[in-house]
């Protein structure tokens, strides 16, 4: 029962650590998140070797009003082969994912 306990927990942490990793970038000394400002990204990580417009979408505030949000895609690297795709919603810093080659 211990091992059992033991495996869960580690696998719980496992995951918890890819949830981590995926909210926050580093570049060079800096370190930049999920819902941090663009212009922030921008000061930490210079600009993107490739900016695209994906679209907008709506989002409904508290107070019921409804707000068109532009979605843009910004990739950085290669990096050791690495490319980090960060997408912006409003201005701010909302998706993180790295991959492999473009």
């Amino acid at each position: 029962m211990n091992t059992l306990k033991a495996t869960f927990l580690w696998v719980a942490l496992l995951a918890a650590q890819s949830t981590w990793a995926s909210s926050t970038l580093r570049c060079g000394s800096a370190l930049v998140s999920v819902d941090d400002p663009s212009s922030e990204v921008w000061d930490k990580c210079g600009p993107p070797v490739s900016r695209a417009k994906q679209g907008s979408h709506q989002v409904v505030d508290a107070y019921g009003g409804v707000h068109e949000l532009e979605v843009e895609e910004w990739i950085y690297g290669p990096d050791h082969g690495m490319y980090q795709y960060l997408q912006m919603e409003g201005n701010r810093l909302v998706k993180i994912d790295s991959r492999r080659g473009q």
